[in-house]
Formats: C-alpha cells, sequence, structure tokens
C-alpha cells in the first residue's frame, strides 16, 4: 500500500477546516442577524431578509440594477438584502446594522450612476447590506390641499400617474425618467420639464418621514429643520432612510404643448445650438426646451452632430408658436412639429413610448433595459464661444453613441435662494450638462470611460469655475471618494464643493449632529463636521 504523503494531507486538512469554520461563522452570523431583525420589528417573518444563501438572493439584487458596470462576478456583493414591508422593518435594519457593525446601502429604484446604493468600492471587506424600499411604494394624494405623500420606493412614474388620476390640472415637477426611484431623486434635487416654472422636485417637499441612527421615526417636527433642510438636496444615504416625502403638487393646464427639432451641422444646428444659449433660460417660465447632441450620419453618409430640441409648453400649441416666433425664431418652428397633449401623456413623449401608449405603463415599474452607461456632469454660466462649438462637436464624434444633454436654468430657478435647500446651482446658472454614454459590452468599457474622462477635461475652459459645479444625483466618483477617516476639508475640496458649495459646511455639521459617529457612510456621504 502508498503511504500517505504527511505533508501533502495537512495543508489540505487545515484547508477544509478554515472553510467549515467560515461556513459555520458565517451561518451563525445569518441567524444572529435575523433574530436581531425579528426581535427589533416585533414579527417572526423574515421573508423580507434575503441573505446570500437564499435562492432568490440574486434575483432580488439583480431586479433594478440597470448598469452593467456593477452586475459583474467581481463586483461586491451585500451579505443581505432587506426588502422592509414596513417602517419597523426599516427602523430593524438600522439598529442591527449597527449592532453587527454592518454598513448600509439604501436603494429606490436603482439609478444611481456609480452603483453606490447596492454596492460597495471598498476593498477593505467590511460586510454590507442592501436595504432595498421598493416595497414602500404607497401614495396617499390630498387633491384638495394640492399635497401627496409618497413613499421613497415608488418611482415617479407611479407618483405622476397617480397624480394624474386625481385631476387633470394637477401635475408635480420632477424628473423625466419615469422609473427613478422617489428616494434618491429627491434626495439630490431632482428636476425636469417644469423645473423654470416650479423649481426643483425638492423645492416642492414639505414634509418627510425619517428613521434616524437611533431607529427613531422622525417627522418633520420632531427632526428639525436643519435635518429636513438637509435630505431636500443633500444626497442620499448621508443622514438616515426617508422612508416617506409630503410633497405639494402644482397646477397644470388640461393641454401642454411639445415638440422635437432637429438640426444637424450641415442645416445649421451650430448656430442654432448657440442661440439657444442665449435665450434658452430667458424664455417664458412655461417653456422648456433642452439641447440633446447626438452622432449621427448625413446623407452623404458621413458622420456629424445632430443637435435636437426637446420641448414642453405649459399652454396651447397657438402660444407656443407665438413665443418661440418671437424670441427665438432661429429655431424654424413649423405648425406641424408641435403637438398638444394632456400634461401625463408629455411624461410618455419625453420617454420616447409610441404614440398611444397606455399611461398605465407608468405604474408597471418595468425596469430600464439593462446597459453599460456612465455619466458626469457639468454646468455653464457664460455662453461657450461659437467659435469653439467646433471643438465640442469633434470631441462628441471620438466615440460611437454620445449623448449630451443640455437642460436650461433661469426662471423659477433663479428666484430661489441657493441656501434655502443643499442644491446650490441656481441664479447666474445658463444650463447644465449630463455627459452620457452607453456601450454593449464589458470589453469596450475602458475606451468609453476614457473618452468620458476626456471630454470633461477639455470642457473645462467652457464650465462652471470656483468650483466647477457638478449634480450630485449624477454621483461622480471621479471627483473623489471617502476612505478611511476622510477629514470635512478633503470632501469639499473634491466632490462637496463641487455639489454643494457653500451649502456643504452645513451639511457637514448637520452630519455632525444627528449620525456623529458616521453610521450612514458610503463613498461620497457628507462627512462630520464638528464646530469647536
Amino acid at each position: 500500500m502508498e503511504l500517505i504523503n504527511i505533508k501533502l494531507v495537512v495543508p489540505i486538512l487545515i484547508w477544509v477546516l478554515m472553510i467549515l469554520f467560515s461556513s459555520s461563522f458565517s451561518n451563525s452570523l445569518d441567524d444572529n442577524f435575523l433574530q436581531c431583525l425579528s426581535q427589533n420589528s416585533n414579527s417572526t417573518n423574515t421573508d423580507f431578509v434575503f441573505t446570500q444563501q437564499n435562492t432568490k438572493f440574486s434575483s432580488v439584487l439583480e431586479s433594478t440594477i440597470i448598469n452593467l458596470r456593477f452586475s459583474t462576478s467581481k463586483t461586491r456583493k451585500p451579505f443581505a438584502i432587506i426588502t422592509p414591508l414596513t417602517y419597523s422593518h426599516v427602523q430593524s435594519v438600522v439598529l442591527c446594522s449597527r449592532r453587527f457593525k454592518y454598513r448600509m446601502r439604501i436603494r429606490s429604484g436603482g439609478h444611481d450612476y456609480v452603483g453606490a446604493s447596492y454596492t460597495s468600492t471598498y476593498d477593505d471587506n467590511v460586510p454590507f447590506v442592501v436595504l432595498d424600499l421598493k416595497e414602500l411604494q404607497s401614495i396617499k394624494i390630498e387633491s384638495s390641499k394640492k399635497t401627496a405623500w409618497v413613499e421613497s420606493g415608488a418611482t415617479i412614474g407611479q407618483l405622476y400617474y397617480w397624480v394624474s388620476r386625481e385631476g387633470k390640472n394637477l401635475g408635480f415637477p420632477a424628473g423625466i425618467c419615469p422609473t427613478i426611484g422617489v428616494g434618491g431623486h429627491l434626495s439630490g434635487g431632482g428636476f425636469g420639464t417644469m423645473v423654470r416654472k416650479y423649481g426643483l422636485a425638492a423645492d416642492n417637499v414639505i414634509d418627510a418621514k425619517i428613521v434616524d441612527v437611533n431607529g427613531r421615526l422622525l417627522d418633520r417636527k420632531s427632526m428639525g429643520e436643519d435635518l429636513f433642510w438637509a435630505i431636500r438636496g443633500g444626497g442620499g444615504g448621508s443622514f438616515g432612510v426617508v422612508v416617506a416625502w409630503k410633497v405639494n403638487l402644482v397646477q397644470v393646464p388640461e393641454k401642454v404643448s411639445v415638440f422635437s427639432v432637429s438640426r444637424t451641422l450641415e442645416q445649421g444646428g451650430s448656430d442654432v445650438f448657440n442661440k439657444w444659449q442665449y435665450v434658452g433660460h430667458k424664455l417664458s417660465k412655461d417653456l422648456f426646451i433642452r439641447a440633446i447632441i447626438l452622432a449621427t450620419t448625413n446623407g452623404a453618409g458621413q458622420r456629424t452632430v445632430q443637435v435636437l430640441f426637446n420641448s414642453m409648453f405649459l399652454g396651447r400649441a397657438q402660444k407656443l408658436l407665438e413665443t418661440v416666433k418671437q424670441s427665438f425664431p432661429e429655431l424654424g418652428l413649423q405648425e406641424n412639429d408641435v403637438s398638444e397633449m394632456s400634461w401625463i401623456q408629455s411624461i410618455l413623449y419625453f420617454n420616447n413610448y409610441p404614440k398611444g401608449t397606455s399611461i398605465d405603463v407608468l405604474r408597471d415599474r418595468k425596469p430600464d433595459a439593462r446597459r453599460y452607461f456612465n455619466g458626469k456632469s457639468d454646468y455653464v454660466k457664460e455662453p461657450i464661444p461659437k467659435e469653439r462649438l467646433q471643438d465640442v462637436w469633434r470631441w462628441s464624434l471620438e466615440i460611437d453613441n454620445p449623448v449630451l444633454i443640455m437642460e436650461p436654468h433661469g426662471g423659477r430657478m433663479d428666484e430661489i435662494a441657493e441656501t434655502r435647500v443643499p442644491y446650490p446651482h441656481r441664479k447666474g446658472y445658463l444650463y447644465n450638462i449630463q455627459y452620457f454614454d452607453s456601450w454593449d459590452n464589458i470589453e469596450a468599457s475602458e475606451k468609453h470611460v476614457s473618452w468620458m474622462r476626456r471630454i470633461y477635461e477639455n470642457m473645462t475652459p467652457y464650465v462652471s469655475k470656483n468650483p466647477r459645479a457638478s449634480y450630485v444625483n449624477y454621483r461622480d466618483l471621479d471627483l473623489g471618494k471617502n476612505r478611511n477617516n476622510t477629514s470635512y476639508s478633503e470632501a469639499m475640496k473634491g466632490w462637496g464643493s463641487k455639489y454643494f458649495s457653500n451649502n456643504f459646511k452645513k451639511l457637514a455639521m448637520v452630519k455632525a449632529a444627528v449620525d456623529p459617529d458616521n453610521f450612514f457612510y458610503s463613498e461620497q456621504s457628507i462627512p462630520p463636521l464638528t464646530m469647536s
């Protein structure tokens, strides 16, 4: 009989024992965490908790991930996903995560540009849980008071749908994409086609319910005005878990008018865009015209830039035509370019749903198509010089599917003080830019990410300065991220001043007051600042 080599057996035996111990420890940790959740929520049912051993774990995790860059085998996965059914479940997750020293990520719609609501880029192996609020989607509307309570797990499409069902003259001024979760959207500001008339979505929040670091459920009165100020635009996940928002609804006409008119460079698109830079922010508050830069192919089969002017007017077509003819005749808008529809139908129009699609699609919560994508943002205070626009067009043609979305400010945005809520980009800003790029396979990621960084760098002379402003809802880790013991001053020099300008200091002071130990910690969460 052949003798067994003891030198080979011992390491293998140790390895096996380590796996068994690790598995036993992990299972024990699972059991203890589940027991903690059950005790703190006064419930024996933990069917809303999905650990990695649960067969539904992957499907629940992937359910609202739309950016495939953060859905790979190398992406860090949470220890558990919790989909609370009640506020007490949320409270128990906060308390138990603190007890077990887990980090916590808060997801409402899964649209976070860097995946920070459901993954972690840290390499310290600290376990984290995902608190997915998708089951908290109740919407209660008081049409007589023109207000609504909406839970953070609802989508803005669902909110739009139920608001429209309550009255044909009721609307809400939030974003264009209907699948965005209310929680994240309102936490960062939220702007869409009515921003020039009514401001940001966050400007129209009048109350909220939040679970704080101690597991208390607080409303505006009990949380205090400083915390209430911070959660309306200070970015998601820094101060607690906002489970519901009370918002003011706004007046919309029975009919709005929309149009989409495009011009290639060969059709004078550069000149028309140049004029838009000077008038887009000065038009009637009822008129929103955004400019979208796309790459296309002209009649000669050559790649060129197309400038798409995409608009909604809170009024009838004839009035829109008169307004544009007087203020922006270079666009050449014609009667057959304009369509009249209800406000709720305009939501479908801006999302390119086929004509005749039922508004019921807004309440279906059908997720967006999954793809690889990347984004950044800028703000413009002075028009880009006409002679330099050719550079922007050239940079845009360096990649396959670039999209530069320019959305005008002005109107109501000029009237609201930059300190009213944490979103500071108000008077003096002409428009914001969203750089967006998508692709089909992971092998192309480096090429596309590099292009995004390059055009962002190239645009430096033409955008806002000191600080160079960015929009927190288009989160960008290239601006910097928290590391162990990141100080307020370090964060301020990086992303803090870009997102929040002078409001960042107050946000950090609020953080110190409500979460001094920095439990609600993520890549770009607000660091606590204690004033001595």
